[in-house]
């Protein structure tokens, strides 16, 4: 029971570190500077994006490191 609080508290922690971390990448492309005139919803599309790319790059991340745990069943 302790051992899947523990993977469930690693899992929120990697996706919240792969969304800031994707957040970053997104702020530092300037995407305002590619508009005459910036929507006022551009920083609502940014943290969207940041959220969607975040979770696909941690979830990414999570199940290749399940599926390198998953390999010694391959030689059992």
């Amino acid at each position: 029971m302790q051992l899947t609080g523990i993977h469930a508290l690693i899992e929120i922690i990697v996706q919240l570190l792969f969304v800031w971390l994707a957040f970053s990448a997104i702020q530092g492309l300037h995407l305002e500077r590619f508009f005459k005139h910036p929507p006022r919803t551009l920083p609502l599309a940014i943290v969207l994006c940041a959220t969607a790319l975040g979770y696909l790059c941690a979830s990414f991340f999570l199940n290749i490191f399940n599926a390198i745990g998953n390999l010694q069943y391959l030689v059992r």
